[in-house]
């Protein structure tokens, strides 16, 4: 697995990566082309690359000399349940490494839940309508 870093050549990508969890209640979706450019700006955004096809993405953004956010991450329908978000979390864990915490919001619904809480992300909150959307979500930090 790879994770390459987007520039905006790839937000048709992107696009198409986050447009298949566009009907789902545990992902906030909508990016107009500029929103993305603005990502890959203000962000590390990257493709996951698995056996040289585009299986999703994941990005970050950094808060403060201490604290990573991890601001998304989505594997293509046809890719999940083999363990690329797994890996692809791992990947960006090792590099985010030297911050003291990394925190996530996530849909209390979504599986992924399972997935952060085995990488060590306790929830601390939740926040209901968190974007607006009518929907929750729960802010997950792991420390150290």
């Amino acid at each position: 697995m790879n994770l390459i870093s987007a520039t905006e050549d790839n937000i048709p990508v992107l696009t198409a990566i986050e447009e298949t969890a566009k009907d789902l209640i545990v992902y906030n979706w909508g990016f107009t082309d500029e929103e993305m450019r603005q990502w890959i700006r203000d962000e590390t955004v990257y493709l996951i690359e698995e056996d040289g096809t585009i299986v999703g993405d994941i990005s970050y953004r950094v808060k403060d000399a201490d604290h990573a956010y991890v601001s998304g991450l989505i594997i293509a329908p046809e890719f999940q349940r083999r363990g690329l978000a797994r890996k692809a979390m791992g990947m960006l864990l090792e590099e985010l490494r030297e911050f003291d915490r990394v925190s996530l919001d996530v849909h209390p619904d979504n599986h992924a839940v399972k997935l952060y809480e085995s990488l060590g992300f306790v929830a601390t909150e939740r926040k209901e309508n968190f974007y607006g959307d009518g929907e929750p979500r729960m802010i997950m930090v792991k420390v150290g």
